[in-house]
């Protein structure tokens, strides 16, 4: 046996169970992500996570700073980059709600987006889905997991997003027809409706969402008023937004005239 072989035979007997598992989900998450964020995953305690990082830390396959961990061997991984570290509770019970809309065997499309990186996650306990994303996050999540089928659109890679935008990734997707179609937004108001910082997003939105059963929005209460420069898709042709807590009363009722149903996400209860 090679120094190397043995290096990597004393780690496999050295790093707990629980250990693999928090480097897989820094592995599917781009290689860098807040402490709450990796508990609301892996549905632990934020101090079971510094425990976990502490030991992976010693044995040399994570680096610790302030709130976070990122993948030793990564270094140009953006850390905490975009909104993925940003309300990781809200987003967990998001998900968590979302994922109780998904049968196995079902067909669905996922996109580029903090929130939907956490549904992919939640959607791990299902079986048999074939599932079309333009999200490298979702393809990590999913492909090879459960008898999982993950189809990752083609098109050019944006690296500050981690997916695929592009009229070679609308072809693609417009290939299929899904049971449901999953997005996030940035901004949903009275107005407008559902809105992206993103033109490429807003295309892409209005393909998959033409070629859906149920169109779902996976969003925070945070982006109910907020505004963005792109509007996604009509309305009216929403079925479903899933919050964290109520809109208010003008939103509501707004949502309700355009057939737009609200399920606000329960707490989640996360194991010890």
């Amino acid at each position: 046996m090679t120094r190397n072989q043995a290096v990597v035979a004393h780690e496999k007997n050295t790093i707990t169970h629980r250990g693999h598992e928090l480097l897989n989900v820094l592995q599917r998450l781009g290689g860098s992500a807040r402490n709450a964020q990796i508990s609301q995953v892996m549905g632990v305690s934020e101090e079971t996570v510094r425990r976990l990082v502490k030991a992976l830390d010693k044995a040399g396959r994570v680096e610790r700073v302030h709130g976070g961990t990122y993948l030793r061997g990564n270094d140009e991984a953006p850390v905490f980059s975009g909104s993925l570290g940003q309300n990781p509770k809200e987003k967990s019970r998001i998900a968590n709600a979302v994922a109780d809309m998904v049968s196995d065997d079902m067909t669905l499309f996922l996109n580029v987006g903090s929130t939907t990186t956490y549904v992919a996650e939640q959607l791990r306990l299902r079986r048999n889905l074939m599932v079309v994303t333009n999200s490298i996050s979702v393809t990590q999540a999913l492909a090879n997991h459960n008898d999982n089928r993950v189809f990752l659109a083609g098109g050019e890679v944006e690296p500050s997003e981690r997916g695929t935008f592009g009229s070679e990734t609308e072809a693609y997707v417009r290939q299929f027809t899904y049971d449901l179609a999953i997005f996030g937004a940035n901004a949903i108001s009275s107005e407008f409706g559902f809105m992206v910082m993103n033109p490429a997003e807003a295309g892409l939105t209005r393909v998959a969402s033409g070629q859906a059963d149920k169109v779902v929005f996976a969003a925070g209460s945070t982006k109910f008023g907020a505004r963005a420069p792109v509007v996604v898709c009509p309305p009216e042709t929403v079925t479903h937004l899933v919050t964290d807590a109520p809109p208010d009363e003008k939103l509501a009722a707004v949502l309700a005239k355009w057939g737009v149903e609200v399920r606000i996400a329960n707490e989640k209860v996360e194991q010890p």
